[in-house]
């Protein structure tokens, strides 16, 4: 499917459709892929899709060291994280962090039982997925995985993403 803009229509700049967006609140995740060289990263792209099969979807860039991951292992976990873990969300946000042998160091993960890729210890929920299709989103790629396993921690409050920040 092809879209065009109508006729002397111009499409919003990107710091103009940022702005707009921000102002929409999302949960945050940590998304990984990986057991022997794993990497991660902070996604508040996600959202399920069906039911019945178990099928969510996330946005990766492809610029991401994690869109490799994923793509190369053909699988991947979702952390869903508590308010009080704005620290993970940072750390795996940030661009500038140590990436070979060290990424995770800073943050208390487990395996995951199916996949192994690393959880993040503390959230409120976990999914672990295989990757079901990938389609073309721009610099990015929607990944839609189907759910293989999953579980839940401690039930509290997510940690949001509103106006450019994390909020508890």
């Amino acid at each position: 499917m092809t879209t065009s803009l109508p006729a002397g229509a111009r499409a919003p700049g990107r710091d103009a459709f940022r702005t707009v967006l921000g102002q929409f609140a999302t949960g945050v995740t940590v998304l990984t892929a990986g057991r022997r060289a794993p990497r991660g990263m902070t996604a508040n792209s996600f959202t399920s899709v069906s039911l019945d099969p178990p099928l969510v979807l996330v946005c990766v860039a492809r610029t991401a060291s994690a869109h490799a991951a994923v793509l190369g292992e053909g699988a991947f976990a979702v952390s869903i994280l508590s308010a009080g873990q704005s620290r993970p969300a940072r750390h795996f946000a940030d661009h500038h962090r140590a990436r070979e042998g060290g990424e995770f160091d800073p943050v208390d993960t487990f395996p995951g039982p199916v996949t192994g890729a690393p959880l993040i210890s503390g959230a409120l929920a976990w999914l672990e997925c295989s990757v079901a299709a990938v389609h073309d989103g721009g610099d990015h790629s929607i990944v839609v995985g189907s759910v293989l396993g999953l579980s839940h921690g401690t039930p509290g409050e997510p940690l949001l993403y509103f106006g450019g920040a994390f909020r508890p």
